[in-house]
């Protein structure tokens, strides 16, 4: 078994799971038991925000305690840079057994990807053509994983908008089972050697199927709708948010489809949530809970059903940038605490690597969270969005075929990522988004418009909080040295 001094790491990391897709950040219905009985045994970080609400360059700064604009990965289609210094390099220079289990999205090159002594990957749509399963094999046939995954992979589309699906497999063969019973098994196997594992369940993210008895878990009149107020999107919006509108907002579609797609959301999470369970149970059975420092996050978040839309998009609402964040090591740090600090998950790291008595490199921008560590908390924290690139206007949109939707998001989709350079500074009172290529900045009260429905950055009571904010934007960009050269699409 691992020796005290040299805690294990288990970072298990969800994709597209906003914070307030569970009871603990506020939710009304959706219940999420595992999430508790870890929190309870940790600390729960009340205000999480991720540095950029897509899954690349969220993933790549997690992993290097970097923003964006440092490490240069701003897009999808940019991983992670063949220089960048990240969390697996000094692990396994430590001697640690590495692993990763689910979704990858972040390593790509050969010399970062022989860095884990067992790969096992899969994603959205199950097993890749050419899968990787190195150091164990599956412990489901892959049969009937690729069965399981078939509907994700070719579902009709309940209206342009979005489509969702139920079915009946067997739990274990779903990526979500499939992840959490693959991760108890590296468990198993690991046991005697102190290990750093990344689990990374490719859910909630869309293509949205859920089990039936998930989906079942949440009918129609337990599910609370967010307000929806007809001027939201004026022509006084920022036109990227009107753009994002047009795409994905549901208000015309029928309200059996829009219930229908939240269940099934929500099941994906309440699954996972199962999943988290059966590796907390684990790690008990095996002797290795408190010697083990567990870490529950997500890399961004999902509008559903906030603002009228559901996906994502390169706009900074809480629903996509306020994630949960929960850090537990039972005789090691504090139990039953929530923390409201502002915090980042590129503080994750830098954490870990205190606990464990690894040098944080300098390179690093994160710091160590508090209550966890005796860092003293912050009272702001930033995320960013774009990579230089022109605007996509509502000018651009009319020329994609009718009706708007998921196709045409698609089609815009390597345009939008790159649009602007969109910096956001939150506090626990105030939001504000500034784009310094020109399209209207915004200011949210957050203590008083808490679903962010109005922008009241022309208003001149908020002339003096809008001044502080942007001096702590202008500081962190400095700071944070925002002028590295970013790639563009072709």
């Amino acid at each position: 078994m691992s020796t005290p001094n040299r805690p294990n790491v288990l970072v298990i990391m969800t994709d597209q799971q906003k914070a307030t897709a569970s009871h603990l950040y506020g939710n009304t219905f959706c219940q999420t038991p595992s999430m508790e009985r870890l929190a309870e045994e940790g600390v729960l970080f009340e205000h999480a925000i991720t540095p950029h609400p897509l899954c690349v360059p969220a993933r790549v700064s997690f992993w290097t305690s970097q923003f964006p604009h440092t490490h240069g990965a701003r897009r999808n289609q940019t991983l992670m840079p063949n220089d960048a210094t990240h969390a697996f390099q000094l692990w396994k220079a430590a001697g640690y057994q590495t692993g990763l289990i689910g979704k990858n999205h972040c390593f790509d090159s050969d010399e970062d990807l022989s860095l884990f002594d067992t790969r096992c990957e899969i994603s959205h749509g199950g097993l890749p053509k050419d899968s990787v399963c190195q150091g164990m094999e599956w412990f489901r046939p892959i049969e009937g994983i690729h069965t399981a995954h078939k509907l994700r992979r070719s579902m009709t589309p309940q209206n342009p908008r979005f489509s969702y699906a139920v079915s009946d497999y067997p739990l274990e063969d779903y990526s979500t089972g499939l992840v959490a019973g693959q991760t108890v098994r590296f468990l198993e196997q690991h046991r005697d050697n102190p290990f750093a594992l990344w689990v990374s369940f490719p859910d909630p993210h869309e293509p949205w199927v859920a089990p039936e008895q998930y989906a079942a878990m949440f009918p129609a009149h337990k599910i609370d709708l967010p307000p929806w107020p007809e001027d939201e999107f004026g022509s006084d919006a920022p036109e990227r948010n009107r753009v994002l509108y047009q795409m994905l907002n549901m208000e015309k579609d029928d309200l059996d489809d829009v219930y229908g797609l939240m269940a099934v959301y929500y099941g994906m999470i309440r699954f996972i949530d199962d999943g988290l369970g059966q590796i907390i149970d684990a790690l008990e059975t095996l002797g290795l809970r408190e010697n083990t420092i567990v870490v529950f996050c997500s890399d961004h978040g999902d509008f559903m059903g906030e603002h009228r839309m559901q996906c994502k998009g390169g706009v900074f609402y809480d629903c996509l940038t306020r994630v949960p964040l929960i850090i537990s090591c039972p005789g090691e740090i504090a139990t039953g605490i929530r923390d409201d600090s502002m915090v980042n998950l590129i503080d994750v790291v830098p954490t870990l690597f205190q606990l464990q008595g690894v040098k944080v490199p300098l390179t690093m921008q994160g710091q160590a969270l508090p209550t966890v560590t005796s860092t003293v908390s912050r009272d702001a924290t930033f995320s960013e969005y774009g990579a230089g690139g022109p605007l996509f206007g509502l000018a651009d949109l009319e020329q994609l075929p009718r009706p708007w939707g998921r196709e045409s998001l698609i089609q815009s989709l390597q345009w939008r990522e790159a649009e602007g350079r969109r910096k956001m500074v939150r506090t626990k009172e105030w939001k504000y988004v500034h784009d310094p290529m020109g399209d209207q900045d915004e200011l949210y009260d957050l203590v008083n418009d808490s679903w962010e429905l109005k922008n009241v950055v022309g208003q001149s009571s908020n002339q003096e909080i809008l001044a502080e904010l942007r001096l702590r934007l202008a500081d962190w960009s400095v700071m944070t040295e925002d002028a590295k050269p970013v790639p563009q699409p072709e």
